[in-house]
């Protein structure tokens, strides 16, 4: 019986995976440069790097099921950092306010043969005009840091969104209807 890998340290996915009944063998995040190429688009980046991690963890664990995923913030074609600093969150949060924006997230599942099964999930999100006192509010909670797009959609930034068209699970970091579908094809559970 094949392993499943999970190739992330985020705790949200992991979380998200129990709710669908799956626990991780284990935690392998893939160490790899996640920087955008020059021109590269925000869907065909979080496919990238979706597949990129599941190669280079399939290599570290051959026969098991790999499950990455990688998410991307954009407003039309400019891709949001993961916010480090509370300068380039709050630059996130007055870029998005006021505004639509797309969130991609890409997901890529390898079964025990090698054969990889590749999603990419994009969901639109609205959300309201900020305040100075509303992005202040939303700093100090320091919920932004290591975010895509320097925000959770899971905390209390929750409160900020008019609108989402498309999968929530998603935007918290892994699409469950598709993640569950790849698991049950990769773990012959279909």
């Amino acid at each position: 019986m094949p392993r499943l890998i999970l190739a992330s340290a985020s705790p949200r996915r992991r979380d998200l995976l129990a709710q669908i009944g799956y626990a991780p063998d284990e935690i392998a995040p893939a160490d790899i440069d996640e920087t955008e190429r020059p021109g590269e688009e925000p869907r065909p980046l979080a496919e990238r790097l979706a597949r990129q991690k599941a190669e280079a963890v399939q290599q570290r664990f051959p026969g098991d099921v790999i499950l990455t995923a990688d998410t991307v913030v954009a407003v039309g074609r400019r891709i949001l950092p993961k916010t480090e600093e509370r300068d380039e969150a709050e630059a996130c949060l007055r870029l998005m306010s006021g505004r639509s924006h797309r969130v991609y997230t890409g997901m890529a599942v390898t079964g025990p043969a090698e054969e990889m099964r590749l999603r990419v999930v994009e969901t639109r999100v609205k959300v309201r005009r900020l305040t100075d006192a509303h992005i202040a509010d939303y700093l100090d909670s320091g919920e932004w840091k290591g975010k895509a797009g320097g925000y959770g959609i899971q905390g209390a930034f929750a409160a900020h969104i008019v609108s989402l068209v498309g999968s929530y699970t998603s935007v918290v970091g892994l699409p469950l209807y598709e993640a569950e579908n790849c698991l049950a094809a990769a773990l012959g559970k279909a």
